[in-house]
């Protein structure tokens, strides 16, 4: 899988033209002039409590019991021993930190770091021993030889020479952890100097990813607990990539902000899903929300100078009060707004959320994306930022970064192409940035277009689940399931030595390499199926198409239908039509496969 965009992320001011930064500060003047902008500057003010963070972080990385001192409650115990040598490493460093902040202030920690970390290997073998930055080490660190200069990182290109308009590949892996690729690295004061090396590159960028052979998994194909497992784990690898690479993660402080629960604006987006859950259960991007984007999709698109071009103050501001009083009432004409005032409104909604799309949270990790002068590990570490995202903020993000795909499609009729769109989107979603010193402006107002352009042009890529954060959401799944079966089984042998026959009875065809595919809506509900080497999971679905026309129970109507893995070592997984199932089969021998 190929994935292309513009703007090499090292140097993002190459791509930008004096149009594009006078389309920036003419956005930010807007929002200035906006009398309904209103700025929550000090809840964005990172805590100089530093074990309040600590405690914060450990508790986001769902290791709350080593906080609470609670043994085997949560997915604490079963998440260690998970972490590769890296990973672990870095948790035990914020332990660490966290008990040394408490005895400062005279008090003391619940569980020290010793009683978590009593062995010096780490479960998984997926490392060596951690690169120096920092972290804490199980082996004693050896006199450091002469250093030669550093090398930037490497990615493959199409063309090594580079020139104008170069297109450049770089390969990525899903296999391996992001961190195992930064080890080793230098501090980012040495790694600068790739920066001047590709000062010259304009390059479109081609990102190539390695498919694995279980298929690619999207965001939306796997359940909300498994994607909550994946948060957790990502916030961790987040934090041994940018340690490796010499940046300090650091968080912003959230405090807690006065927010309306009625209406449409100024409204948190978890309160807005649950208002449009009482009409729409299991909605995942706010009504209104879909229904501008709608609304732009089908005026908007092909307008010159869309996002760009103001709307009427007097009927935007006329616009929002409607739509706060009627929208729900089912009263509000869409057909009266103009497609820039639309535009405006979608602005307006996005920076006047109490919290902000990409979180108070971490803000500060996505502006440091910014010292990263790899493409290939600034790629990677957007990813991991997406994947940490709330539930809702990320499936609206997803959203608005879909229209906006679209109105760049539309450039020779809208003339906005993918950067115009980045420098007037950009303001809206880091509505902190460009507030005093000019040289500060203007490097901010960089970083934040080119992470919008990135987000634009990558937004496949970095709402794919890498198989790495799956693999270990399987392990953590698999150390859960032992550690119940083993208290149960104290407690109840007998019950659960016939439980284990029924079992075993039920699933003695998956050691032949034979699954059951379940298909409730065909009129052969239960299929047994022998698994070859090179069988996909399309090829399970193609065989159910032929069964349709002997009868179904979908009433006649056809319907697209993908091929589940149900239980086992994951919550629920929507497999890719081109996986092969007998990888899939071998990585969760128990699941249920499902079609539907």
């Amino acid at each position: 899988m190929s994935v292309c965009g513009p703007g090499a992320p090292a140097s993002p001011e190459q791509c930008v033209s004096r149009d594009s930064m006078e389309d920036y500060w003419s956005e930010v003047k807007n929002i200035q002039e906006d009398t309904h902008t209103h700025q929550q500057e000090p809840a964005e003010q990172a805590s100089t409590d530093e074990a309040e963070l600590e405690e914060a972080w450990l508790q986001d990385a769902g290791l709350t019991t080593l906080i609470t001192g609670a043994q085997g409650d949560g997915p604490t115990e079963a998440l260690l021993s998970t972490l590769t040598h890296s990973q672990a490493a870095m948790v035990k460093k914020r332990l660490d930190n966290y008990t040394h902040t408490l005895r400062k202030k005279n008090r003391q920690p619940t569980r020290h770091v010793r009683d978590v970390f009593s062995t010096p290997e780490p479960a998984s073998e997926l490392t060596s021993p951690v690169s120096p930055n920092g972290e804490i080490s199980p082996k004693p660190p050896q006199s450091n030889p002469p250093k030669a200069p550093p090398a930037c990182p490497d990615f493959t290109s199409a063309d090594s020479k580079g020139s104008s308009s170069t297109l450049r590949t770089i390969i990525l892996s899903f296999s391996t952890p992001y961190s195992e690729g930064t080890r080793g690295q230098q501090k980012l004061r040495e790694m600068q100097e790739c920066r001047k090396i590709r000062k010259e590159d304009r390059e479109l960028l081609c990102f190539q990813v390695v498919k694995p052979r279980q298929g690619t998994t999207r965001v939306m194909d796997l359940s909300s607990d498994d994607m909550r497992k994946i948060g957790y784990i990502s916030l961790i690898e987040l934090t041994t990539f940018y340690g490796n690479l010499g940046i300090e993660l650091r968080r912003n402080r959230v405090m807690p902000v006065k927010a309306r629960d009625t209406g449409i604006f100024g409204v948190p987006l978890l309160t807005l899903l649950q208002n449009d859950r009482k009409i729409y259960p299991g909605s995942r991007i706010p009504l209104f929300f879909k229904k501008l984007l709608a609304k732009l999709e089908q005026t908007g698109l092909q307008t010159e100078g869309i996002l760009r071009v103001p709307g009427s103050a007097v009927r935007v501001k006329q616009l929002r009060q409607e739509l706060d009083l009627h929208f729900y009432d089912d009263r509000f004409d869409w057909d009266q707004v103009h497609q820039n005032d639309a535009a405006a409104l979608l602005k307006m909604f996005i920076r006047e959320l109490p919290y902000p799309l990409l979180t108070k949270l971490n803000m500060p990790a996505f502006t440091a994306l910014q010292r990263i002068s790899s493409p290939k590990y600034q790629i990677q570490a957007l990813h991991l930022l997406i994947m940490i995202l709330p539930e809702p903020n990320r499936d609206t993000l997803k959203a608005l970064l879909e229209f906006l795909r679209k109105v760049v499609a539309c450039e020779e009729k809208n003339r906005m192409n993918v950067w115009n769109v980045s420098m007037i989107v950009a303001p809206n979603l880091f509505t902190y940035i460009g507030k005093n010193a000019k040289q500060e402006e203007v490097k901010s107002a960089l970083a934040a277009a080119q992470i919008v352009c990135t987000l634009i042009s990558h937004q496949d890529l970095l709402w794919t689940v890498p198989c790495f954060l799956i693999n270990q959401v399987r392990k953590m799944n698999d150390a859960a399931m032992a550690k119940k079966s083993l208290s149960f089984e104290r407690s109840k042998r007998g019950l659960l030595s016939r439980w284990k026959d029924r079992e075993r009875s039920e699933v003695k065809d998956l050691r032949d390499g034979v699954i059951r595919v379940h298909a409730p809506l065909h009129a052969k509900v239960s299929m047994a199926i022998q698994l070859s080497t090179d069988m996909k999971a399309r090829d399970i679905t193609a065989h159910f198409d032929t069964e349709k026309g002997h009868g179904s129970r979908s009433g006649g109507r056809r319907q697209k239908q993908l091929l589940f893995e149900v239980g086992g070592n994951i919550g629920e997984r929507c497999l890719d039509p081109d996986a092969y199932l007998l990888d899939v089969y071998h990585a969760n021998p128990y699941c249920q496969w499902v079609l539907k």
